[in-house]
């Protein structure tokens, strides 16, 4: 798995607000690239790509000292986690298994061109789980998945739509869930939810909870008043009549039918239905003429570097849904993607 040639795939994103890819102010342009030239002094040759250091310049309210902190423990964490060597060789052989209980998969495209990414917490049985698999290795199925997020399903994304993809559009279902169910999984979801929030920020577009039970819209219009305002407006608290809201988002063609769509994909949470999967849309064979990304290597004296980006999506949104549901956002885990 290698990240796609970044001239392979649209790097700008017209549609976006200010402070993303082809949106900058004057200001902003200059801390882009103040940023990128302390980078490079201290010996960082790839991931300083317009899009990536965007992404750390937003997470830390365009602050090039704090951004720069965050890039540089970003490329130092995927050292010590082993991530290339992960991309190369992990295999997550019992998905299918763990899948009968913790359903989480990619499927489709939302109506901004975003991979939908799904969760069902319902089903959640901790110890049922850990006979199949462990906690480490369901992190590093995580990292493995936010790498493929990253390389495969944005890229291919925004090819699909002709401008810069960043994001993803996640549909948490609580449909069974309860307290016990929340804290079985507490220990995974926090250290996902720092795996998400420090290594792979900004990757929040819209944000899904549906079947919420009793007093949780209540309990998290407390918790909201916390946020931003803009990470606030991605996120939809929704009980059991939620499908007219999914659908303003999600095309009912690409929306499975268990969520009130028509997209009728056999083994939906297996297929990893998408423009990922479409040979139109994937990444073009490499070329001789093909020029190198911009992505991030460190000095021997830097942190090693890391492709900067998440999927997903998702996961590690869970932790921020979970402490929500008992009416106390996490600590260390605040939702900022």
């Amino acid at each position: 798995m290698s990240p796609a040639p970044l001239n392979t795939y649209p790097q700008t994103c017209p549609s976006a607000g200010s402070g993303y890819p082809g949106n900058l102010t004057a200001d902003q342009q200059a801390k882009l690239a103040e940023l990128r030239k302390e980078l490079e002094n201290a010996g960082y040759t790839e991931r300083i790509d317009d899009p990536s250091l965007l992404r750390f310049l937003r997470a830390r309210k365009f602050d090039v000292a704090l951004a720069k902190k965050m890039f540089v423990e970003c490329e130092q964490w995927r050292k010590d986690f082993g991530v290339d060597e992960l991309k190369k060789s992990f295999d997550f052989h019992e998905k299918k298994e763990i899948s009968a209980f913790y359903p989480q998969y990619y499927h489709k495209t939302d109506r901004d061109g975003r991979p939908v990414y799904i969760e069902q917490l319902g089903g959640i049985d901790l110890h049922k789980m850990y006979k199949i698999t462990t906690q480490d290795r369901m992190l590093q199925n995580l990292v493995v998945e936010y790498e493929k997020f990253t390389d495969d399903r944005l890229p291919a994304c925004s090819r699909m739509k002709g401008e810069l993809v960043e994001t993803s559009c996640t549909i948490m279902d609580l449909k069974g869930v309860g307290l016990s169910s929340i804290k079985q999984v507490y220990s995974y979801v926090s250290a996902a939810s720092v795996i998400g929030q420090n290594y792979y920020p900004e990757r929040m577009g819209k944000f899904y909870l549906i079947n919420a039970p009793w007093g949780f819209s209540t309990a998290f219009s407390i918790v909201k008043k916390l946020l931003d305002e803009v990470t606030a407006r991605k996120i939809h608290i929704l009980g059991s009549s939620y499908q007219s809201e999914l659908l303003k988002q999600i095309p009912e063609e690409n929306l499975p039918t268990k969520f009130g769509g028509k997209s009728a994909t056999p083994n939906v949470e297996l297929s990893d239905e998408g423009p990922w999967t479409d040979p139109k849309f994937q990444t073009p064979a490499a070329s001789s003429s093909a020029a190198p990304a911009t992505t991030a290597s460190a000095p021997a004296t830097a942190a090693a570097p890391t492709q900067t980006t998440s999927a997903a999506p998702p996961q590690p949104q869970i932790i921020n849904a979970a402490n929500t549901v008992q009416g106390t956002p996490a600590a260390g885990a605040p939702l900022t993607q």
